[in-house]
C-alpha cells in the first residue's frame, strides 16, 4: 500500500479506534455485575499503567524527567474522569453517558474558538442536551450527575495533560498519571469489591477493557497522527457520542428514543463544528502527547 493510500485510510483507522474504545465500555458494562464500577475503574487504570510504563521508561532512558507535581494533577484528573464515567455507565446507557461526557471538551473547544461560530455550536449542543433530557424520562438523575462529573473531569484531564505534555517527553506524563490513578482507585476497589477482583474471568475482562479502551486507541493515535493533521483527528474524535450510541444498541441492546437519538446527533454535530472552528487549539492533550511521541526517534 502506498503512502497516499495509507493516508486516505487513516480516518477509517481512527474510527476503528473509537469503535474499540466503545466496545471496551460495553465489556465494562458486562464486567460490572462481577466487580462493580470501582473494580472496572481500578482494573482499567492498573492494566493501562502496566502497558504504558515500559514505553515511558524508554523516554526516561533518553534523558527525560518526571515532573511529579504535574503528574499528580494529571493522575487525579484521569482517575476522576474514569471514576465518574464508569459510575455513570452503571446507571445510564452508554450513548447518553458519552454524549454528556463529551460536553467537557466541547466547552473547551468553544472557548478556544473565541468566535460567534463557537457560540452557535454551543447553542446547537444545548439543544441536543434539551432533547436528551426530554426524550429520556427514566434517566437515573444520579447517573446523569456522574456523567456531568465525567465531563468536568475530562476538561480537567485535557488541561493537565497539556501541562504534562509540555513538561515531559512522549508518554511519560500519561504513563505515570495512570500509576497515580491506579494508586488512588485500587484501595477503594479492594475495599468495596474484595477478592472478586482476583477472579480469573474478571481479570481477563478487566484486561480486555484496558486493551480495547486504552492500548488499541492509543496505538492508533500514534499511527494516525504521523499521517494526518491533528485538527482532522480531533474532528473524528468528536464522533464518539454517535459511535457510543451505536455500540450501546448493538452490543448492549440499549435502545434509544428518536428524541434521544436526535439529541446525540446534535451534540455530535456541535462537537465536530466546535473543533473545526477552534482549529489547532481544540486538539485534545492526549493527541498532542501522541504527536510528540510520534516525532521521537525510535530505536
Amino acid at each position: 500500500m502506498t503512502t497516499d493510500a495509507r493516508a486516505v485510510g487513516m480516518p477509517l483507522f481512527v474510527v476503528l479506534g473509537l469503535v474499540c474504545q466503545e466496545a471496551g465500555a460495553a465489556v465494562a458494562v458486562n464486567l460490572m455485575p462481577q466487580v462493580g464500577p470501582w473494580g472496572v475503574i481500578a482494573m482499567r487504570l492498573v492494566f493501562s499503567a502496566l502497558v504504558l510504563v515500559p514505553l515511558a521508561v524508554v523516554s526516561l532512558r533518553r534523558g527525560g524527567r518526571v515532573h511529579w507535581p504535574t503528574v499528580v494533577a494529571f493522575g487525579v484528573a484521569l482517575a476522576g474522569m474514569n471514576a465518574f464515567f464508569y459510575l455513570a455507565l452503571e446507571r445510564i446507557p452508554l450513548g447518553i453517558t458519552v454524549t454528556i461526557e463529551v460536553l467537557g471538551p466541547l466547552v473547551l473547544s468553544v472557548i478556544a474558538s473565541r468566535s460567534w461560530a463557537g457560540a452557535l455550536w454551543a447553542a446547537l449542543a444545548a439543544a441536543g442536551v434539551v432533547l436528551l433530557g426530554g426524550g429520556a424520562h427514566d434517566l437515573d438523575p444520579v447517573g446523569v450527575a456522574f456523567a456531568v462529573g465525567a465531563a468536568v473531569m475530562w476538561a480537567a484531564y485535557i488541561l493537565t495533560a497539556r501541562a504534562a505534555g509540555a513538561a515531559m517527553p512522549g508518554v511519560v506524563g500519561l504513563a505515570f498519571a495512570m500509576v497515580v490513578g491506579a494508586v488512588l482507585t485500587l484501595p477503594v476497589a479492594i475495599t468495596v469489591v474484595g477478592s472478586a477482583l482476583l477472579h480469573p474471568g474478571a481479570l481477563a475482562l478487566g484486561l480486555a477493557v484496558a486493551v480495547l479502551s486504552s492500548a488499541i486507541p492509543y496505538g492508533i493515535e500514534l499511527t494516525a497522527l504521523r499521517r494526518m493533521k491533528a485538527e482532522t483527528f480531533a474532528i473524528l474524535l468528536a464522533l464518539a457520542p454517535a459511535i457510543a450510541a451505536l455500540a450501546g444498541l448493538i452490543l448492549l441492546d440499549q435502545r434509544l428514543t428518536w428524541a434521544v437519538a436526535a439529541g446525540i446527533a446534535l451534540v455530535t454535530v456541535a462537537g465536530v463544528g466546535a473543533v473545526a472552528s477552534a482549529g489547532r487549539n481544540a486538539v485534545p492533550a492526549a493527541e498532542e502527547a501522541a504527536v510528540e511521541a510520534a516525532a521521537e526517534p525510535h530505536e
